[in-house]
């Protein structure tokens, strides 16, 4: 079968490798109809996961009949008990899928512990509609979910990629009294103006400007980081008010620093981290009654066999992509 590889930093080539085939009982072999790319997949190619094997076929994001979760996990272990999927304890737990096991930009994928990580995909619910459901859908129902949002509060969103998208369609299920959205990209804020006009899009030069004059307390009472840089992890804790929750979801490159003299006296809590994917029922259920929508996310379309002009695209933001769509 055809699986796009991981050789070494810097490198993926689309492989001809066998067919995976069962390793434990609790396994699944998914045929994948639909797999798509994702920025950790960039990442992983740029060198900036350590934990990535050479080797493995990569991509968490995935459909086929049954919605993949990125993260695999035994169910059974303490974190997985409370929840904490993300910090499942066993071998294959965790974030392993196109990462440290192999993953689904291929034709067939093998997924651990199924019973735990497959959700079956609704009738009603088409393929194209559940592809963002395991990974970045998922990532923007836990964020919005830890961020302690409120009715009468004034959220900051931070990235109007594609997480930074479906962080606000999981926001707006909180019902705050205004939304605001930031990115640098003029195209990015556009989309967001186009889909969801009660939204307020703000470039970075005017966030702190826009945040103190549409929150009542002089600054944001939740901010959700979703971009990733070193710019928007400082421009998250300085719009947030004083005693306020910053919920970081984004993958940095390299460390961040926290001024905590400059920080004194704000009394912020921050909550950082992986997503803990495991509501991929819940969220297939609201996309079902049509509360939830990704389907205008996905911008492009390719064959497996075209994977490496997918990435290209992707990888360069061309022809105003959010999200490209892989079939095999």
């Amino acid at each position: 079968m055809l699986a796009y590889t991981y050789l070494e930093p810097g490198k993926f080539a689309l492989l001809d490798k066998p067919r995976p085939t069962l390793l434990h009982p609790r396994d699944a072999i998914v045929r994948v109809t639909l797999g798509s790319i994702c920025t950790s997949d960039l990442h992983i190619l740029h060198g900036s996961v350590p934990r990535a094997v050479p080797g493995v076929t990569v991509g968490h994001e995935m459909v086929g009949v049954v919605a993949v979760n990125v993260e695999t996990f035994c169910g059974d272990c303490f974190f997985c008990r409370n929840g904490w999927v993300n910090n499942c304890t066993d071998p294959d737990g965790g974030w392993a899928l196109g990462c440290r096991i192999d993953g689904g930009q291929a034709e067939y994928v093998r997924v651990p512990y199924a019973d735990q990580g497959l959700t079956k995909i609704p009738d009603g619910v088409t393929d194209l509609q559940a592809l963002l459901v395991g990974d970045v859908l998922a990532t923007g129902w836990w964020a919005a979910d830890i961020a302690e949002i409120h009715p009468e509060d004034t959220v900051l969103i931070i990235g109007a990629g594609p997480t930074g998208i479906c962080t606000l369609q999981c926001v707006r299920l909180k019902h705050p009294r205004r939304i605001i959205v930031c990115d640098a990209d003029p195209g990015r804020l556009d989309f967001v103006r186009r889909h969801y006009p009660e939204v307020l899009p703000t470039p970075p030069e005017q966030v702190l400007d826009t945040v103190r004059s549409h929150s009542a307390h002089g600054g944001a009472d939740a901010v959700l980081e979703v971009a990733g840089t070193p710019e928007t992890f400082r421009m998250a804790w300085m719009c947030a008010r004083p005693n306020a929750v910053v919920t970081v979801v984004a993958l940095y490159d390299g460390p961040q620093v926290l001024p905590l003299p400059e920080m004194y006296g704000k009394n912020l809590t921050f909550k950082t981290g992986g997503v803990d994917g495991c509501k991929c029922a819940e969220i297939l259920s609201r996309i079902a009654a049509g509360q939830l929508d990704t389907t205008p996310l996905i911008t492009h379309t390719f064959p497996l066999a075209d994977i490496e002009a997918a990435y290209d695209l992707f990888a360069h933001r061309r022809d105003g992509v959010m999200k490209v769509a892989i079939k095999p």
